[in-house]
C-alpha cells in the first residue's frame, strides 16, 4: 500500500491547475518528489531525521531545476543584440532582466534556507522537531516562489515570443528586404531564398518575420522577409516595430522594395520618406534600393535597378548588387562567455547524497 503523506505534505500537490500560477505546478512537482522519500536507518529516530533531510533537499532540488529552466533560453549563448532590442520593444526596456536577477535572488534564498532548515535538523532530538523543520522549510519555499511568480510568467512569455523569431547566426550576413506593405518585398524573397512566405495581393500579409537561405557566394546568406512599415515611428503597430528593428539591429544589407507603380496603395513620395529616414539613420547600412513590379511600370530615366518576381527581371543583377555589397563582409567576433549558471548544481544530486547516509 502506498505511503500515507506526512502532515507537511498535504495540500502540496492541489496546485498544478489549469490557469494556477507557475509557483503552484512546481511545488506540486517538488512536494512530490519529496514525499517519496525512503530513508535507511539503525534506529526510528535516525529513519525520522533523514527522512526530514531527504524531503528539504529533495523539494529544494526540484525546485532549482524548475528555476534554471526557467531561465535555459536567456542563458549561454542567450539572447542576440537583435533578440534583446526585439524583447525590450515588446515587452518594455530592462523587464526580462530584472526576471532573472529576481530567480536568481530566490534561488540563493532557497539554498540558504536548505542549508539552514539542515543545520537545525542535525541539532533537533525529536520528530517533532524534525516535522516542524520541515515545514517551516515548506512554508518560506513556498512564499520564496509565490513572491517571483510574475517573473516567472513574464519569461515564459519572452520564451514564447523569442522561439516564434527566426533564429539568424552571427557566421553569415543578413539580407533584410523592407518597405512599404504590398510592394513585392515577400514574392522577392521566394525568389531569392528558400523561404515560402505568404504572398497575397493585399497590405499586411506578412505578420511576422521570416528567414528563408541562399548561397551567392557564401556558405550561408540569410535573407529576412520582414512586415511593412509605414514610416508612422510613433504609431506604429507589432509588427512594424519588429520590421524596424530587423532593419536598425539585424541587417548587414537592407534590400529596400519600392512600387513606383503606387498599386501597393500608398504614394511614392512616402515610400521614398522611409528610405531617406533610414539612411540618414543608418549611415554605415549598405542599402540596394529596388523598383518592383517591372512588367507594371518600369520608370524612364530612373537609375534603380528594375525587378519583378513575376517575369524574374532584374532578379540575377539584384543577386550580383547583394554579393557586391556584402563583398568585404567578415563573421564578428564571437561574444564574450558568459558564466551564466546560478550555483544549483550541488543541489542537483543532494538527494542521492542524503538517500545514501546513514
Amino acid at each position: 500500500m502506498p505511503a500515507s503523506k506526512g502532515r507537511e505534505d498535504r495540500g502540496a500537490s492541489r496546485g498544478a491547475l489549469r490557469g494556477a500560477p507557475p509557483s503552484s505546478a512546481i511545488l506540486d512537482a517538488a512536494f512530490h518528489k519529496a514525499h517519496k522519500a525512503t530513508p535507511h536507518g539503525e534506529t526510528h529516530l535516525d529513519r525520522s531525521r533523514l527522512r526530514a533531510k531527504l524531503k528539504i533537499v529533495r523539494s529544494g532540488a526540484v525546485t532549482l531545476r524548475q528555476l534554471r529552466l526557467a531561465t535555459q533560453p536567456f542563458r549561454r549563448p542567450g539572447l542576440s543584440d537583435f533578440e534583446r532590442l526585439l524583447v525590450a520593444r515588446r515587452f518594455g526596456a530592462g523587464a526580462y532582466e530584472r526576471a532573472l536577477r529576481r530567480l536568481q535572488r530566490a534561488e540563493s534564498r532557497i539554498r540558504g534556507l536548505s542549508q539552514e532548515e539542515q543545520r537545525r535538523l542535525r541539532r533537533a532530538s525529536s520528530t517533532e522537531q524534525f516535522g516542524e523543520s520541515v515545514r517551516r522549510f515548506y512554508g518560506r519555499l513556498a512564499s520564496f516562489l509565490r513572491e517571483v511568480d510574475p517573473d516567472l510568467s513574464l519569461l515564459r512569455e519572452v520564451s514564447s515570443f523569442v522561439r516564434d523569431r527566426p533564429r539568424l547566426t552571427r557566421d553569415a550576413p543578413v539580407v533584410v528586404v523592407a518597405g512599404f506593405p504590398n510592394v513585392g518585398k515577400s514574392s522577392l524573397v521566394a525568389k531569392l531564398s528558400s523561404a515560402r512566405p505568404r504572398i497575397a495581393d493585399h497590405p499586411f500579409t506578412t505578420l511576422a518575420l521570416q528567414v528563408g537561405h541562399a548561397d551567392l557566394g557564401f556558405d550561408r546568406l540569410q535573407i529576412l522577409d520582414t512586415p511593412g512599415v509605414l514610416g508612422r515611428r510613433h504609431r506604429a503597430n507589432p509588427a512594424e516595430v519588429e520590421a524596424e528593428t530587423a532593419v536598425e539591429r539585424a541587417a548587414t544589407v537592407v534590400v529596400f522594395v519600392v512600387d513606383p507603380s503606387e498599386r501597393c496603395g500608398y504614394p511614392l513620395v512616402e515610400q521614398e520618406a522611409l528610405l531617406e529616414r533610414w539612411r540618414s539613420e543608418l549611415p554605415v547600412v549598405p542599402f540596394v534600393v529596388v523598383e518592383t513590379k517591372a512588367d507594371l511600370l518600369k520608370r524612364s530615366g530612373s537609375e534603380r535597378l528594375a525587378v519583378s518576381a513575376t517575369t524574374g527581371e532584374g532578379l540575377d543583377e539584384l543577386r550580383e548588387r547583394i554579393q557586391e555589397a556584402l563583398r568585404d563582409w567578415q563573421p564578428p567576433p564571437p561574444p564574450p562567455s558568459a558564466d551564466g549558471d546560478t550555483g544549483t548544481e550541488a543541489f542537483e544530486d543532494g538527494s542521492a547524497a542524503g538517500e545514501t547516509a546513514k
